[in-house]
This record gives C-alpha cells, sequence and structure tokens, in this order.
C-alpha cells in the first residue's frame, strides 16, 4: 500500500464537509469536476467517495487496487457493486440519516397535492383561467399504505398524524411497527389505502413489486406516490391504470430509466413528475457530506464504522 493514504471524492459534496476531510491524516483528490478523469485518479486510492453519479463496478474497482473504502454520501447503495467490492474485501458505508427528514418533507408534499387534485388548477391558473368550485378532497380521514416501513416510512407516519389520517404498512422484515402503524399483508394494504407510498428498498426479488396484478387491487381513484426507487413500479402498467381511470394519480421521485424515457408517464395529467430530489435539499445535502466524511475520518484513524452497508467478506452491518 502507498506510504500515504488518498481519498478520491468522485462527486461533489458539501463544502464544509470536504474541508474538514482535506484537514484528516490523508490526501484527498477531488476529481468530481472532471468525472472522465476518475480512473485514472484510483491507482493510489486508499477510499472513495461518491455520490449517485458514480457507478462503483467491477471494472472501475479494477483502476485502484489499494481501495479499502467505499463512502456513498447519500441512503441506498445500488449504484455499488456490492458483489464487486466483497469479493476485494472493500468495506462500504453510507449516510443512512442524512436525507430522512428532506424525504418524508417531500413525501407529504405529494400526498397533498394529489388529495387536492392540485396540478390541474395550478397549471389552467398560471395559462389565465380561474376555475373554481369543488376540487379534490382532504387528507384527514384518509389511508395511507407504506410499502415498506423502514427509517423515512416512520418519518413520514410520524408527520402525517397531525392530519388525521390512518397509516397502514407492509413490510415482511417488520412484525411490529412500534407505533401507531398497523402491520398488514400487501394485498390488504392494496385494497384500503387511499395513497400506496412506497418505501421498500431495491432487490432482484422486489422489481416490479407494483405491477399490473397490484394495481387491479387497489382502490378505484386511489393514488400512488414513490420515493423509493423507480424499479419498484412496473410503469407501463401504472400508465395503463391511469389511462383506465382505475387510479386517480400518481407522484414520482424516481423511474425505471432516468433520466425518464417514458414520455406518455411524463405528460400525464395526473402524473406529479420530480427529477430525484428528494434528498436535494441544501440540508440534507449538507448533512451527507459531513456524516459521510465523518466515518471516512473514523476509518483512517482505526476507529469503529457506525454505518457499514457492507464488510469485507460480504457481511452486512
Amino acid at each position: 500500500m502507498p506510504p500515504e493514504r488518498v481519498v478520491v471524492v468522485a462527486d461533489p459534496i458539501d463544502k464544509e464537509a470536504l474541508g474538514r476531510l482535506k484537514g484528516g491524516p490523508c490526501r484527498v483528490v477531488d476529481a468530481s469536476a472532471d468525472p472522465a478523469s476518475l480512473a485514472a485518479q484510483l491507482p493510489d486510492a486508499w477510499a472513495l467517495i461518491v455520490r449517485s453519479r458514480t457507478k462503483v463496478t467491477r471494472d472501475l474497482l479494477s483502476h485502484a487496487p489499494h481501495l479499502e473504502l467505499v463512502a456513498r454520501a447519500g441512503v441506498g447503495v445500488d449504484n455499488v457493486d456490492l458483489a464487486a467490492t466483497s469479493a476485494r474485501g472493500i468495506r462500504v458505508v453510507n449516510a443512512p440519516f442524512a436525507a430522512t427528514q428532506s424525504v418524508a418533507e417531500l413525501t407529504i408534499t405529494f400526498y397533498l397535492m394529489l388529495i387536492r387534485s392540485l396540478p390541474g388548477p395550478i397549471a389552467s391558473t398560471k395559462g389565465g383561467e380561474w376555475k373554481r368550485g369543488t376540487h379534490g378532497h382532504e387528507l384527514s380521514g384518509k389511508v395511507v399504505g407504506f410499502v415498506g416501513y423502514g427509517r423515512i416510512a416512520r418519518e413520514v407516519a410520524r408527520r402525517l398524524a397531525p392530519f388525521s389520517a390512518r397509516a397502514i404498512a407492509f413490510d415482511p422484515f417488520v412484525e411490529q411497527s412500534g407505533d401507531a402503524t398497523e402491520m398488514v399483508p400487501l394485498d390488504t394494504l392494496l385494497e384500503r389505502a387511499d395513497i400506496v407510498s412506497v418505501h421498500a428498498a431495491s432487490t432482484a426479488e422486489n422489481r416490479h413489486l407494483l405491477d399490473a396484478r397490484a394495481f387491479a387491487r387497489m382502490k378505484p381513484g386511489a393514488y400512488l406516490v414513490n420515493v423509493a426507487r423507480g424499479v419498484l413500479v412496473d410503469e407501463a402498467a401504472l400508465l395503463a391504470s391511469l389511462a383506465s381511470g382505475r387510479l386517480a394519480g400518481a407522484a414520482l421521485d424516481v423511474f425505471e430509466v432516468e433520466p425518464p424515457m417514458n414520455k406518455e408517464l411524463l405528460s400525464n395529467p395526473n402524473v406529479i413528475a420530480t427529477p430525484h430530489l428528494g434528498a436535494s435539499t441544501h440540508e440534507a445535502q449538507a448533512r451527507a457530506g459531513t456524516d459521510t466524511v465523518d466515518e471516512v475520518l473514523r476509518a483512517l484513524r482505526g476507529e469503529p464504522l457506525t454505518a457499514l452497508v457492507a464488510a469485507p467478506g460480504g457481511a452486512k452491518a
């Protein structure tokens, strides 16, 4: 291993956090402004910091023979080939708490926009029209069904309580919610929920978890919200369900392919689409940078890690 430990920053992170890293026991190489040069910066790298832009593939890792740590400045690690890092004995860490509040707030925003049917009135008013009359519904009394009941879904449920909405959830890894949310089977959730809110992790097993069969079981006039991963939802089936009137609308911050290619889905007047910005508040990005740098500094000092996703040999944190 080179005598000096080198930390390569592949994607932009918070400037203050980057400054703290540069004050640590390492040499920092900031390659974030020139992604094409990343491979050339990796031969001496001891650690690699990424966000979502950089894909940590087996090929990329082949340029980093001394790499011991990959740090993802965010929650999901689906842009990191965990099998490849495990085979190399490379530890992988993330920033699991950084975006919780921001994603939860966006999710509540989507609920309110959908339940009040706001996209149409916003567009028509901006277009010079003045269409009033009875419009939309109240969130109060509605049932929100969480598909996946982890950290972000629980934070959404906490924020949902003041609206007097009811929460149910499906999660095969959670037996008891520990709060007022009722755990139910997926089919029961689909049948009861006025809003189906997707918060599950992306795995090979749950690709297209929300498919044509799932949409057919949802309540007529229900809404779908996805702030997790695009591959959890079959977009063709979603579009068909919207076209048939089975679903009243959807709010999507994530897509099967990003940037999204399904122009028919994007142009649907009952679809709210945002560019995967749930974690993109200034506060969340500052936390992500700080938490990631803290973890890298712990690793440099030989201290126990607090956000280990994958340890050498494939062990999970």
